[in-house]
């Protein structure tokens, strides 16, 4: 019996749950550095986790009857989560204080969110899946209006919740639908009930498309993408980081495991929407960067059309599909990672950068803070010897070898006019000139400058030993 409880301590999820509270409580007894306290100890709390997904303690009376499982993907893809959402807390300590809206709920609210990420992600049943979701998404809402004293951030809250209840709903119906037309909501009994069947009936493929169109939503996939540049430029910088990396990881497994588990037998139906989505993701987010003057907004577009080129892989739904998804996600992790690192680190007379135009002038005062931001924007346009060209170069693996020559050329050529914003910057940092001698001031912490240190290297020299994570990433399996 006690072992029993010991077994299911040592689960992730159950664990995670119990120290949000501790953390929660311990925040509310603390007088002084409240902020400060707790996110060192949310970040104890992830890392920790983190190592416990990785040892991958099991025990059948924690998975609760099937309602959960566990893989491979499902642990790489928690290890990204807790390691994502530690590391925005790392580099976004400083930027809260400075904003004077450090409190101990942004850590706890980050802990809850991660929470439900990690069982999103390994939820076997749609109705847990749904939960998970809501749990994410209403620590969200409160994170993106989190500064009461920024009107644009009490906006960006409000549109995040208004559009997230639309998807959620959306969400819930498409459930109801498969559930009504297969009798069940478990992955596995749905996959048996449509293994019987040769063709889809016309109300699962309804279900099937407003399920898809709820994780669209979430995902930031075109069309369902309008939230993403306005809720990224009005939230803190620091929750945008969390937006941009975090739910993006988890949401992009959860759609991968949807479609590759229940609805595996019936690829040409849900294929479709992919292909549509992910063109259409590919060539707004990057067609619409090039006309944006905020950061903020440009990232926004950016991620949208990252997400774009990882739904290549779902629509080649092969061999290398798992493979490729995962190294393109943790390459897309360490990349915002470490853009955000440097954006919420540098002030120009005591502001922090939000437009392009600030980083004028930046290669002059600041060169090893504007070659590290060069270096980055290489990578994420792709471009050789960088981490950021074996992420597109294993999705392109991926097409080519199911024979998507045409997503294939719609990839590389988005790829080519996204190019074009990510190098403006590099062409604003070291050619254009500032009227204006105003000095940058670059403050980081310790732990986030090794933190950048260690991701700058690997984003340069990825290339001298890549096979450590290709390797790894090959004997990742859905089931």
């Amino acid at each position: 019996m006690l072992n029993n409880f010991f077994s299911i301590l040592l689960v992730p999820e159950i664990c995670l749950s119990i120290f949000c509270i501790a953390n929660l409580l311990y925040g509310l007894f603390l007088k002084k550095n409240s902020f400060r306290k707790t996110s060192n100890f949310a970040i104890i709390i992830l890392l920790f986790v983190s190592i416990l997904i990785f040892v991958g303690f099991k025990t059948d009376l924690a998975f609760f009857d099937l309602f959960f499982k566990s893989s491979n993907f499902i642990r790489f893809f928690k290890i990204l989560v807790c390691l994502g959402a530690a590391s925005v807390l790392i580099i976004s300590k400083n930027y809260f204080i400075d904003l004077k809206i450090s409190k101990f709920e942004i850590p706890t609210l980050i802990l809850f969110a991660t929470l439900g990420m990690l069982i999103m992600i390994g939820a076997n049943n749609l109705m847990i899946m749904y939960l998970s979701i809501e749990l994410q998404s209403l620590s969200l809402y409160v994170l993106a209006s989190i500064n009461k004293n920024s009107i644009y951030s009490a906006e960006s809250g409000v549109k995040y919740f208004i559009l997230g209840a639309l998807s959620s709903g959306i969400l819930l119906y498409g459930f109801s639908l498969v559930y009504g037309f297969t009798g069940t909501t478990s992955f596995e009994e749905i996959k048996i009930v449509l293994s019987q069947q040769t063709d889809l009936s016309l109300g699962i493929i309804f279900g099937l498309v407003f399920i898809l169109v709820g994780l669209a939503f979430k995902i930031s996939a075109v069309p369902f993408h309008m939230w993403t540049p306005d809720i990224y430029e009005g939230a803190p910088t620091s929750v945008t980081a969390f937006f941009a990396i975090v739910p993006k990881i988890s949401a992009v497994a959860l759609i991968f495991r949807l479609c590759l588990e229940p609805f595996e037998n019936f690829s040409n139906e849900w294929s479709q929407i992919i292909f549509f989505l992910s063109i259409s993701s590919m060539f707004l987010g990057s067609i619409a960067a090039i006309a944006q003057s905020s950061l903020k907004r440009l990232l926004a577009y950016s991620s949208i059309g990252h997400i774009g080129y990882v739904l290549i892989a779902l629509v080649a739904n092969n061999d290398q599909s798992i493979k490729s998804a995962s190294i393109y996600m943790f390459i897309y992790m360490i990349m915002n990672i470490s853009i955000f690192a440097i954006l919420l680190s540098l002030k120009k007379s005591n502001m922090y950068l939000e437009k392009i135009s600030d980083l004028v002038g930046i290669s002059k005062s600041n060169p090893i803070t504007s070659l590290c931001l060069a270096i980055i924007m290489f990578s994420m346009a792709g471009l050789p010897p960088f981490i950021g060209f074996f992420g597109k170069f294993y999705i392109f693996i991926a097409a080519i070898e199911s024979e998507l020559y045409f997503l294939s050329i719609m990839g590389v050529l988005a790829s080519v006019i996204a190019a074009y914003y990510y190098l403006r910057i590099i062409k604003v940092m070291y050619f254009d000139v500032s009227e204006k001698n105003e000095s940058f001031d670059f403050v980081i912490s310790f732990h986030s400058k090794i933190l950048l240190l260690v991701l700058i290297l690997i984003i340069t020299f990825f290339i001298i030993y890549p096979s450590l994570l290709i390797n790894y990433t090959s004997i990742l399996r859905i089931t």
